[in-house]
């Protein structure tokens, strides 16, 4: 326990001292040259630079946001409009983003962070390796080094005037009280100043709502975009399938109407051929209906769905399922076929001869992973068929997640946000 609390509490020091490092360094420097910048804005000098030096800015405050959550576990969202592309480039194109880049308010909450962080911010950072590294100087003036320090009079530690190997001794007792500090708040004040930094460089409530709007407005179109190319998936497959054989039965009925007292022979070939008609319509059908809402994902739920889903695939599949109830439809469906698109880009993209498939629910979340033995390379980019699953997800507040090196394996993590029933 003890030696927990002190790698902790070292930890928390170096990593204040760099930070401090950072605050006296990095910071200092990007306020100055942003006011700079800014500055030269009237003249025209200005329009080009500052664009450059937003975007480095930017790139700071994002390195500070990660080592926020990474060293004190402080979550910092980054609060930032989405920049259009530019197509025209060239001086109009930096005129116009240096535009967008002082429109963005959180452009100016990075810049309100820089001197806070030079000066409060520095001084939360430094503290931590201040108390982890006081009571090495007592040691140093235990160790007899004290003569170096009094040569006009006594030396001070703390309140202990040391001008002895006695007064020395003395500052031993006020060394492991700081010490004892150190380990008590160390994490505490280093988690202060990353909760210093969130709360400028992370979004205002305002701007939280006002991309919360931004993206259930996205989400809505994407919803309403793949039920109307659901809907005509529907009408396609109904038109060129089952329709299209039940009007071919018709006519063959109708045909055996006129032939079944002069031709009887024939009139039974086409009864055959009706029936074989009728039995793929059926099947049809019933495909049709199985990627609309499978019977068994209704009936049995997700987890028996997934596990009958496994069972068709041309690979061996494991399915670990952990759900003590049951989540709404319309998130059971969405998860169940997110499911069903990660495995058949298994199935066909990957190459892929084991696939692993776990189910769970904790913390409010369903969380599906999804790993296969394949070649890797999978990307949820533009086009890929894992996009069309993270729009799927995006409707309901549900995130995904890929990793897939070179050479496998490939990581389908899936989490919707529900209570389970």
């Amino acid at each position: 326990m003890i030696k927990t609390r002190i790698r902790s509490a070292f930890l928390a020091g170096a990593r204040g001292l760099a930070l401090t490092v950072l605050s006296l360094t990095a910071s200092v420097a990007l306020f100055s040259f942003t006011l700079v910048s800014l500055a030269l804005i009237p003249v025209g000098v200005g329009l080009l630079t500052t664009p450059v030096v937003l975007t480095v800015l930017r790139g700071y405050a994002g390195r500070r946001r990660l080592l926020a959550g990474a060293w004190s576990g402080v979550r910092v969202p980054a609060p930032y409009r989405p920049m259009p592309a530019d197509p025209r480039g060239g001086l109009v194109g930096r005129v116009e983003r240096c535009v967008l880049l002082l429109k963005d308010p959180a452009t100016w909450r990075d810049l309100l962070w820089l001197p806070v962080d030079m000066t409060a911010g520095c001084v939360i950072a430094v503290l931590p390796a201040a108390l982890f590294l006081y009571p090495v100087e007592s040691l140093v003036l235990v160790a007899g080094l004290w003569r170096l320090f009094t040569t006009d009079g006594a030396y001070w530690y703390g309140f202990v005037p040391v001008h002895s190997q006695a007064t020395a001794l003395l500052t031993l007792p006020l060394a492991l009280a700081v010490f004892a500090g150190a380990l008590r708040f160390n994490p505490v004040l280093l988690r202060a100043h990353s909760t210093l930094t969130g709360s400028l460089l992370g979004p205002t409530h305002e701007m939280a709502l006002a991309r919360r709007v931004d993206q259930l407005t996205e989400t809505r179109h994407d919803a309403v975009d793949a039920s109307a190319a659901e809907l005509r998936r529907i009408e396609r497959d109904l038109h060129d399938g089952a329709q299209a054989r039940l009007v071919a039965m018709g006519m063959n009925l109708g045909t055996i109407e006129a032939l079944v007292e002069k031709d009887p022979a024939q009139a039974k070939k086409l009864l055959a051929m009706a029936r074989a008609s009728s039995a793929e319509a059926l099947t049809e059908l019933r495909d049709l209906v199985r990627g609309i809402h499978p019977p068994v994902l209704a009936e049995r739920g997700l987890g028996d769905a997934v596990r009958a889903l496994a069972l068709r695939l041309p690979v061996e599949t494991e399915v670990t399922v952990d759900l003590p109830g049951r989540a709404g439809a319309p998130v059971e469906s969405a998860a169940y076929f997110a499911v069903s698109e990660v495995l058949t880009n298994a199935v066909k993209h990957a190459r892929a001869d084991r696939v692993f498939v776990d189910l769970h629910h904790a913390d409010g979340m369903l969380r599906v992973g999804v790993t296969d033995n394949g070649r890797g390379g999978a990307a949820a980019g533009k086009g890929s068929g894992l996009s069309g699953v993270e729009r799927r997800l995006g409707t309901f507040d549900g995130v995904l997640a890929v990793s897939s090196p070179a050479g496998g394996p490939t990581v389908v993590t899936m989490e919707i946000p529900c209570a389970l029933s």
